[in-house]
């Protein structure tokens, strides 16, 4: 591709393709450059340097995440909602490995701030508000969700559950109903710890 007709996204989309081929770790600005058959230095003028063009794939990530997610919540609720959520998580991850990886760093303030990570947030908040969980629980909620899908998924792809049975798929049935349960009972916590509930 000649040199004048890269642009960020180009290189962005280019570094997301390379992670999901050879994994995160293989995204450096020199092997972006290479893909293209230009120098490194020429990337410059689109990417500040290698943790903005990662972070840049995180939120390239986040926003196909959010579309994903979202697609598969609209017009329903609860449990049916919770289930779309969850597997627009565990099939974003089979079809795009390498921006899944983007997704478990921490990613700087700019990716964090992005609009396509409000979006995400903006998915799980009507999961969450169909179990009627809002105002501040819905932090607490939106990382137990965060926890049990992300930690699940990652256990699952470096090959944890590959030794033993049953197969991991009817464990993941069994996380999406357990989560279900926590999230249907979230405001009877307070009263099993002897406090009022709202």
């Amino acid at each position: 591709m000649p040199r004048s007709s890269l642009n960020r996204s180009v290189v962005v989309r280019r570094a997301a393709e390379l992670a999901d081929t050879h994994g995160l770790e293989s995204v450096t600005l020199a092997a972006v450059a290479r893909s293209f058959g230009v120098q490194t230095p020429s990337l410059y003028s689109h990417v500040r340097d290698l943790a903005a063009l990662r972070d840049q794939v995180t939120v390239l990530a986040l926003d196909e995440l959010a579309t994903r997610a979202g697609e598969a919540v609209a017009g329903r609720s609860r449990h049916d909602a919770l289930r779309g959520f969850a597997a627009a998580h565990r099939s974003y991850l089979a079809d795009h490995p390498g921006r899944w990886e983007a997704l478990q760093r921490r990613a700087g303030p700019e990716a964090v701030a992005a609009p396509a990570a409000r979006r995400v947030v903006q998915v799980t908040d009507a999961v969450l508000l169909g179990y009627g969980i809002t105002g501040p629980d819905r932090t607490h909620a939106t990382r137990v969700l965060g926890g049990a899908l992300n930690g699940f998924l990652n256990l699952e792809r470096i090959g944890s559950f590959a030794h033993s049975s049953p197969p991991a798929e009817q464990s993941w049935q069994e996380l999406v109903d357990a989560l279900h349960l926590v999230l249907t009972h979230w405001h009877q916590r307070g009263t099993s710890r002897g406090e009022e509930t709202p």
